[in-house]
């Protein structure tokens, strides 16, 4: 009886040894590209022992996957791009399957694990940092003074990795929002006295405190967060408009709900921890000089532009909503979170998909934008004129 039981503890060790290593399955890779890096995204099937390294002469990256499988097609891949020249592939000693990655330039290594959210499986993402290209999108101080322009910084919600909601016919939030947001940054800098910081120029995931740090830098006077809704009954339609809410103020439940749905984006899109880091001495500062004056000027600005969407389409919401949007965090600078629409809405994802009701949108805002600077008595459109505020920049630093 002894024997019989060895015997079957033996089997157990092995089939669990077996069961242990077994190949972990790359099912899809994909490949995003931002101004200052490059971001490969690997589907997996399970989690994954793996170790990333540099190797120069010429410069490649190198990835060291153990017990994995590589069943996604690399040819898929839109290579080259400014980064990447290729990906190879090959197995190696030790159950190691090892990819190659072939780099224009020196680059910085960046790789963590993301877990399935949102419909999406295991990831491993790996960023490669440039060093010597810098983000274009901020503008410097000196450049804004000089042009006497009021800067607006145009925020295109979602973005690679993070697709936002998708309508029922397959259109992705993140492209209607990127369509737009070009057609109204295009509108501003044609407008005599603004000028547009895209945060976001192309198919590429910018995590949320990312945003808020580009508008700081680009010294924006105005920030408009552009987003559309979705939500399962098929029916709903219309646009809204929502700010920052004040700590201890009451909430809004269905305001806090659509929060917590963006504010979820860093998780679907993959954050790494050295991209969530604050400066916790701006923050003190500007939560005790601005707070209760940016909350309302930033009511102001969300009045104006529901006044202007209400006249290209329905609206959701009459009146203005607050929450906690990550995104809108730059308190020094008047900023509201705009939803165009429900994508979820058959009738309306095509609405938004049609480019003259997209240039209406762009108009809709770039028109509440100049009523904005107006009434706080910042430009003047009819001389071309403005009055750029510095108040808060000799504060936070250049």
């Amino acid at each position: 009886m002894r024997i019989c039981s060895g015997f079957f503890l033996l089997i157990f060790l092995l089939i669990g040894q077996q069961a242990w290593a077994v190949d972990a399955s790359i099912r899809d890779l994909r490949l995003w590209t931002a101004p200052d890096h490059t971001r490969l995204v690997l589907d997996l099937d399970s989690l994954v022992d793996y170790q990333v390294f540099r190797l120069h002469k010429p410069e490649r990256i190198v990835v060291d996957l153990r017990h994995a499988v590589l069943k996604a097609d690399l040819s898929k891949l839109r290579l080259p791009d400014p980064v990447v020249q290729a990906i190879r592939h090959g197995a190696r000693e030790n159950a190691i399957l090892r990819l190659v990655i072939d780099v224009r330039e020196k680059v910085r290594p960046r790789s963590f694990l993301l877990r399935p959210i949102g419909g999406k499986p295991h990831r491993l993402v790996i960023d490669l940092m440039r060093e010597q290209q810098q983000p274009k999108a901020a503008l410097t101080a000196a450049d804004a003074r000089h042009a006497k322009a009021l800067v607006i910084a145009v925020d295109a919600g979602h973005g690679g990795e993070d697709p936002g909601a998708i309508g029922p016919h397959g259109v992705k939030e993140k492209t209607v929002t990127l369509a737009v947001a070009k057609k109204l940054a295009a509108l501003i800098d044609k407008a005599p006295g603004m000028r547009a910081v895209l945060i976001r120029k192309g198919d590429y995931f910018v995590p949320l405190k990312k945003r808020v740090r580009l508008a700081r830098q680009a010294h924006a006077d105005l920030m408009i967060s552009i987003h559309a809704d979705a939500v399962r009954t098929r029916s709903v339609m219309g646009a809204s408009v929502y700010t920052l809410s004040e700590r201890g103020a009451t909430p809004d439940k269905a305001a806090e709900a659509l929060a917590a749905k963006e504010n979820a984006a860093d998780e679907v899109g993959g954050v790494s921890i050295d991209e969530e880091v604050e400066d916790p001495m701006v923050s003190r500062i500007l939560g005790d000089m601005f707070r209760r004056d940016a909350l309302n000027s930033s009511q102001i600005l969300a009045e104006k532009l529901l006044a202007q969407l209400k006249q290209v389409g329905p609206l959701k919401y009459r009146t203005t909503k607050r929450a906690r949007f990550v995104v809108l965090g730059a308190l020094e600078i008047p900023s509201a979170l705009v939803e165009l629409d429900y994508i979820s809405n058959p009738s309306r994802e095509r609405k938004l998909t049609d480019d003259r009701h997209q240039r209406r949108l762009a108009q809709a805002l770039l028109e509440a934008s100049k009523q904005f600077f107006r009434q706080m008595g910042r430009l003047d459109v009819r001389e071309g004129k403005t009055a750029h505020n510095d108040r808060g920049l000799d504060m936070i630093g250049s």
